[in-house]
């Protein structure tokens, strides 16, 4: 295991969501910086083709945060071998199909939950409390625009992006003085997620790559002074 005093300003990050989109592009931005990037993601392929794209020291794997058992044996061995995260950017999510709230069926209304959520929960279940014993660390929960606001046709995805920034909050009055929880509003980026409620509206808005070039630095100019503050890329 590499100490923080070898590693200097490096810093140890992990990252949810790590193959595709904005998380994608964000593990490409912090490994461009120098800092290690431990990320996972659903699709044994994609995780492999970020493997390949970066190389070590970096490290990535096929996790279903959703799963908890899954989360938790990831974590284990990851705490193993990088140690305690100085930074830990929780970003999977998915949304479901384009639909008024009494016609999404239970099954994709759960799936949202799941992972938006449950999937949020257990990530911080499994490294945070090794970030509170080294007593530092920033937490990131990505939030979203309808995490503050709302659109019709996409309840479920603003259900839990609501509860991303309570659950947040209350995390970051639970952490020990020198950390942070902050639920982060990453503004209108053009995606497939986002192309899949927009089809091709969302070609105006950046995109991950562009948007990284901007977000990672903010990301990491993050600290105790911003705990639990409802923030948004700027």
């Amino acid at each position: 295991m590499v100490s923080k005093a070898e590693r200097g300003m490096r810093r140890q990050i992990v990252l949810t969501g790590a193959t595709r989109g904005c998380g994608r592009a964000l593990a490409r931005a912090f490994a461009a910086e120098g800092h290690t990037v431990v990320g996972c993601g659903r699709t044994r392929a994609a995780v492999d083709e970020l493997r390949g794209a970066l190389g070590g020291p970096h490290r990535f794997d096929a996790v279903d945060v959703s799963d908890s058992a899954a989360v938790a044996a990831w974590a284990t061995s990851v705490l193993e071998t990088h140690g305690a995260p100085d930074l830990l950017v929780n970003n999977a999510a998915i949304i479901a199909r384009n639909a008024p709230l009494w016609e999404v069926p239970a099954d994709e209304f759960g799936a949202v939950i799941d992972v938006n959520i449950k999937g949020v929960a257990h990530v911080i279940r499994a490294f945070v409390p090794a970030m509170v014993a080294a007593g530092r660390g920033v937490i990131v929960n990505i939030s979203s625009g309808w995490g503050r606001s709302v659109a019709p046709e996409v309840a479920p995805y603003c259900a839990t992006k609501w509860a991303i920034e309570g659950m947040t909050k209350a995390l970051a009055e639970e952490l020990p003085r020198g950390m942070a929880a902050i639920p982060l509003n990453p503004g209108i980026i053009d995606t497939d997620m986002l192309r899949t409620c927009w089809a091709d509206g969302a070609a105006s808005f950046p995109k991950p790559e562009a948007w990284a070039r901007r977000a990672a630095p903010f990301i990491l100019r993050l600290g105790p002074s911003d705990n639990g503050k409802s923030l948004s890329v700027s």
